[in-house]
Parts: structure tokens; C-alpha cells; sequence
């Protein structure tokens, strides 16, 4: 839920050279039923570690988020496993995630990320479960580039600018995240830390565009901290296990 966002469920300034193809004349994403946002990614263009400075994916690494939410008090458990997924010939690298709310699993997540020889990271799907009582009771939001008209989006430029908006994810209907830059030099504190130099973003969706969140992602270590911005939800991170 963190990289994918508290919304659950690029580009004011200009666009991004790999998403140009995304772009209506004014460089702003057009409406969502824009058949224009079609980006061009080339696999050969792939192939090494997710190792943006904002979002490093080492394998073996697990992240550990906590906070509190309208649904109770909600710990997440992210771990980037030694797994790839091929998509669109591309080797994505796989993250797994476990939410728990008041200590009980409710979602169980597997997202697929590749970087390319610029450093952007690109995000291409996720395989989501919604849980309940040990039974798995949903799917949706589970997309795939590729398949049924899913494109990719990017999750982390390799040289973010102020303005710059950008799809994370656009699955017409199910998943159509995008992010604004609001800063590159952030501070925020965490209980794992206190961090300067960040970049802090804001998450909408047009699929519930009341729903908005700021989050913040700093070098070295990734995202730190994601909060919506009406206050009602905060997740924070609390700690890493390193390989």
C-alpha cells in the first residue's frame, strides 16, 4: 500500500522523455479517457538493479511501515524478493507486501518494478488480494501492463523537477494513480530517523479525486512517509531489515 498509495487502493512543468507520448500539447496528462497516454518502453532499455537513489529495491530488504488510519491502527510489511516477473519482455523485479489493521491481514500484494538505463523506475502492475478472516474476498486494483489495455507509469523519475505530474499507473477504471513534485528538498522525521533533502510528492486519482496524499521519499533510503491530506491517516516508517 505504500508505493501504490493510501488512495488503495507525468506533467505541468514539462514532460517526461519516456512518457512524451502521454502528453497533450499543453505537456499536462490529458482526461482519463485520453487514448493519447500510450508511453513507448523499449525492454532492451531494462535489465539492471532498481537502484534510484529515491528508490532503491535491493532484495532481501524489508520495510516496515506503521501508523494509524480510519480502520484501526495498520502495520505494513514490505519485502523485495530475489523474484522477476516478465512484462512486456521486461525482468521486473518483485516486492511483496503484507498489511495487517489491528494485527489481522487484510491485503496481500505483490507489485512488479523494473528501472531503465536512465534510472527511472517504472511501475508495471501489481497482484493484489484484499483479505478478510484468512479468505481472500478481492482482486481489485490487480492490473498488469499489457493485459486489458494496462499501461505502465512511472513510480520514480530519475531527475525529478517541481511540477513535473506524471501517471503512476493507468488501468482505465481500476488503477489511474498520478503524482505532482511538490519539493526536492523535504525534511520530514520518521521513528526510524530524521531525513533532509527529500522528495515530497501529491497522489491523486481521478477515480476518487476528493482522495489526495503527500509523499515523501528520501536518498538512500526510499519512501519514509505518506500521509493524506485531510490528517486522517499517517504511515510512517519504523524500520529496515537489510540483507
Amino acid at each position: 500500500m505504500t508505493y501504490r498509495s493510501l488512495l488503495r487502493r507525468a506533467v505541468a512543468a514539462g514532460c517526461l522523455a519516456a512518457l512524451m507520448a502521454a502528453c497533450n500539447d499543453s505537456g499536462t496528462l490529458g482526461p482519463p479517457t485520453d487514448p493519447d497516454y500510450d508511453p513507448m518502453i523499449d525492454p532492451a532499455d531494462f535489465g539492471g538493479p532498481v537502484d534510484n537513489p529515491l528508490f532503491p529495491l535491493v532484495p532481501g530488504t524489508t520495510r516496515h511501515y506503521e501508523g494509524e488510519t480510519e480502520d484501526g491502527l495498520e502495520s505494513v510489511d514490505e519485502t523485495v524478493t530475489n523474484d522477476v516477473k516478465s512484462i512486456l519482455g521486461i525482468e521486473a523485479i518483485v516486492v511483496h507486501v503484507l498489511e495487517y489493521v489491528d494485527g489481522e491481514l487484510s491485503e496481500e500484494t505483490f507489485d512488479w518494478y523494473a528501472q531503465d538505463d536512465e534510472g527511472n523506475v517504472w511501475y508495471l502492475g501489481e497482484d493484489s488480494r484484499e483479505i478478510e478472516d484468512g479468505e481472500i474476498v478481492s482482486t481489485d486494483g490487480s492490473w498488469e501492463a499489457g493485459v486489458d489495455g494496462a499501461l505502465p507509469g512511472i513510480i520514480m523519475q530519475a531527475a525529478p523537477q517541481i511540477g513535473q505530474r506524471y501517471y503512476q499507473e493507468f488501468y482505465l477504471g481500476e488503477a489511474e494513480d498520478e503524482a505532482t513534485v511538490l519539493s526536492l528538498n523535504a525534511s520530514v522525521a520518521v521513528p526510524f530517523g530524521e531525513f533532509a533533502g527529500c522528495l515530497q510528492t501529491e497522489d491523486v486519482t481521478r477515480l476518487e479525486p476528493d482522495e489526495i496524499e503527500h509523499k515523501f521519499y528520501c536518498p538512500g533510503v526510499g519512501l519514509v512517509l505518506e500521509e493524506s491530506l485531510d490528517g486522517d491517516e499517517r504511515i510512517e516508517l519504523v524500520d529496515i531489515d537489510a540483507p
